[in-house]
């Protein structure tokens, strides 16, 4: 595991008990496995389609989510949620390498494909996918602008990556990038790391070297934004902007981007990691996406769990509630909030989070970080 930016204050296995014990003790929540268990049988008996896939309309993505969260989650591999999800994934695997079902979202399906994949060769102990997992990442590293050499640093969306491309880049993107590539064992070193870290820094509310954008020095809360914009926008005609024109900070962003400055070997004196966790500590919370209110809730819960998980933190030192365990906090939110049926769904729909299918793999990857998992 990196130990990047702070060791862990506590022994692992005493904070699983503590969550134990904190959920049990309020006898309207269930414990973290029967949290867990419930929502693996949903996406098992309800969300998985024959063939394996899970919520097909919406690609391939999905069902790489699904499928990551139950390995994560110590499902096996011969369980049919793992075997019949795992088979659909190869079936989306095209000849240009990549790993989708819609053209629009290469990198996005790519990318979370090859972490589910990634996942289930630390289990087969073979080469089966050592050929698929090659050549899908050779085609998400091609997707990077400025991969090939066609732009250098100074171009505002060098080291970015988008949807399905080159096209518009966002720190999305370029966060399930860097995810992917980690996920194989990169070094923190790699160029295509160390490119996704310009991008990065320019979509940080951070004034100095790091952010040679206009708008970082206009906020300057060291949380994060989506994308940077390539045209002039009237501020009042989007709640994305603040008066003076700067880019509002909020959750999932701030997660995202912290999580990739943590895989790209930023310490914890690194003063993009200190602004990063300052706005963490001061916006800390599980009951909704800080800036978004529930859109986007559900991702915001992956990448919550996902970046502090990253950054081995046992707590977090929030400046109105004190001292928080955050793996006690998302554990008791998402006991509360889960539906009889095992699933979860956002009551806002945007970003696709009326699907329980997404909803509820969110959740579980989220929880995947809560149990006793010392090696991810």
């Amino acid at each position: 595991m990196r130990q990047i930016l702070m060791p862990g204050l506590l022994v692992f296995i005493a904070v699983q008990v503590g969550v134990a014990r904190r959920v049990a003790a309020d006898e309207r929540l269930p414990t973290l496995n029967e949290v867990v268990s419930k929502g693996l049988a949903y996406l098992r008996d309800t969300g998985q389609t024959e063939d394996g896939k899970i919520s097909p309309r919406m690609g391939s993505g999905i069902t790489s989510l699904a499928v990551t969260a139950a390995l994560r989650n110590g499902v096996s591999l011969d369980d049919p949620l793992v075997a019949r999800g795992l088979e659909a994934i190869e079936g989306y695997v095209q000849p240009d390498g990549g790993i989708y079902g819609s053209g629009r979202l290469r990198n996005y399906e790519t990318c979370v494909a090859i972490c589910c994949l990634a996942e289930a060769k630390k289990t087969v102990g073979d080469g089966r996918y050592d050929e698929t997992l090659a050549a899908a990442e050779a085609f998400v590293r091609g997707l990077q602008v400025g991969s090939a050499g066609e732009r250098d640093a100074s171009d505002p969306q060098f080291g970015g990556v988008g949807y399905s491309g080159k096209e518009r880049p966002d720190l999305s993107n370029t966060s399930y990038l860097v995810e992917a590539l980690v996920s194989l064992g990169t070094p923190d070193s790699d160029p295509a790391i160390q490119r996704a870290l310009v991008f990065v820094g320019r979509c940080q509310n951070l004034k100095g070297k790091w952010n040679d954008t206009e708008f970082g020095p206009l906020v300057n809360d060291g949380g994060f934004y989506y994308v940077i914009p390539t045209e002039k926008v009237d501020p009042s005609t989007s709640d994305r902007y603040t008066a003076d024109g700067g880019l509002r900070s909020y959750g999932s962003m701030t997660y995202a981007g912290f999580k990739s400055l943590v895989y790209a070997g930023l310490t914890k004196d690194d003063p993009r990691a200190k602004a990063a966790l300052d706005w963490i500590r001061a916006n800390y919370t599980v009951e909704d996406n800080p800036g978004q209110g529930l859109a986007g809730l559900y991702y915001y819960y992956n990448t919550f769990g996902s970046a502090l998980g990253a950054s081995e933190l046992e707590t977090i030192q929030t400046e109105d509630e004190g001292v928080r365990n955050w793996r006690e906090d998302l554990v008791a939110e998402l006991a509360r909030t889960q539906r009889d049926d095992g699933s979860w769904v956002n009551s806002n729909g945007q970003w696709m989070e009326n699907d329980p299918n997404l909803c509820t793999a969110f959740a579980l990857l989220s929880l995947s970080y809560c149990n006793e998992q010392p090696d991810r």
